[in-house]
């Protein structure tokens, strides 16, 4: 169940999938607010206190591209977008407009709510990983203020893209396959989702001014994933260190090897 006094955002303008995604969430301690059309949505959103969007692409007056667009302006809040479209490409260019996840119709509602917990848990700050701050110079994630600094601008990162910076980032010189990070920023597994984030690294790239043909800090390992790579070390706490980075005479050119 749900904490109380969570609400959501539902954008849809087919009455049969809005009532029963309201429905749905409602049953399980949310508080809903629909509504059918982009225009309408942005309006509802401008009153604030969502915890989350779902967000079709396919609406009248307003698109949903452009809906998420205009959210993800002045907010990190999740979201979920719905489609029609199955092509890879389509969702893809969904994630990259700004969207954490997406489902395609038709969808299992009980799989709707389990990403909306799933997006909620990884937006939430609280336990350890709350105090935690990790100091690259040029580069401070604080994961107490949920935002993430670039030369002391903030980045405004998504939940999602902050998540994912957080997990490569608490160990350096550690890899990570795809499917591995699905698993750590999405919170479940399911095969064909790896894209999602390739997606979500590209986003980041360009957030934190990180070129991928000369980076500095995310690093592509070819057949295998990313890691997170900084000419500094990070300041205060730590965990254990994970494989360390390339050191030493060679260190360029086998951080040359792992250039995307």
């Amino acid at each position: 169940m749900a904490d109380k006094n969570l609400k959501i955002l539902i954008v849809e303008d087919e009455k049969a999938i809005r009532e029963a995604v309201s429905a749905y969430l409602e049953q399980d301690g949310f508080e809903v607010v629909a509504t059918t059309d982009g225009q309408e949505a942005l309006v509802a959103f401008s009153e604030g206190g969502f915890c989350l969007v779902v967000l079709d692409l396919m609406l009248p007056t307003v698109s949903g591209e452009e809906v998420c667009r205009v959210i993800r302006a002045g907010s990190d809040v999740p979201i979920i977008m719905l489609t029609a479209r199955g092509e890879v490409e389509d969702r893809v260019q969904g994630l990259e407009q700004g969207a954490d996840d997406y489902l395609t119709k038709p969808f299992s509602l009980r799989e709707l709510v389990a990403r909306v917990h799933a997006l909620l848990r990884r937006a939430r700050v609280g336990g350890e990983e709350a105090r935690r701050k990790l100091d690259f110079g040029d580069l401070v994630i604080d994961a107490d203020a949920h935002a993430v600094f670039v030369r002391g601008s903030d980045a405004e990162l998504t939940a999602s893209e902050f998540k994912l910076l957080y997990t490569l980032a608490q160990f350096p010189g550690r890899a990570y396959s795809r499917m591995e990070l699905v698993e750590k920023v999405l919170g479940y597994t399911f095969a064909g989702y790896e894209r999602t984030i390739d997606s979500h690294i590209k986003n980041l790239r360009a957030k934190i001014g990180d070129d991928p043909r000369k980076p500095t800090w995310l690093f592509t390992m070819h057949g295998v994933g990313y890691r997170f790579l900084s000419p500094s070390a990070p300041s205060g706490p730590s965990g254990p260190s994970g494989p360390s980075g390339p050191s030493g005479p060679n260190a360029d050119k086998a951080k040359e090897a792992t250039v995307a």
